[in-house]
């Protein structure tokens, strides 16, 4: 099972979070970007642009967060936080 855990934060307290289950024969980055759509539309968020900080930072730590520069809309929390929980 793959696990996503998505979490919406402002001022240091978190607002909202979901998980994601993916269960698929998908490859993980397939399984990471729909994760992330998923998540995005339980928010009712607009995408976020993978800036390069984001990457290295999901490459190291399995977890990034995506703040209003990653967003095209203006977003009234301080950050999104995608993080990988369960890999199979």
């Amino acid at each position: 099972m793959f696990r996503v855990w998505g979490k919406i934060f402002k001022d240091n307290h978190m607002l909202a979070d979901t998980t994601i289950c993916d269960g698929g024969d998908d490859s993980r980055t397939h399984k990471i970007f729909h994760a992330l759509d998923e998540i995005c539309y339980q928010f009712d968020l607009s995408k976020p642009i993978w800036l390069e900080s984001n990457i290295r930072e999901f490459k190291r730590h399995a977890k990034t967060r995506f703040r209003q520069d990653s967003f095209v809309d203006e977003v009234d929390f301080d950050f999104l936080e995608f993080q990988v929980i369960e890999e199979d």
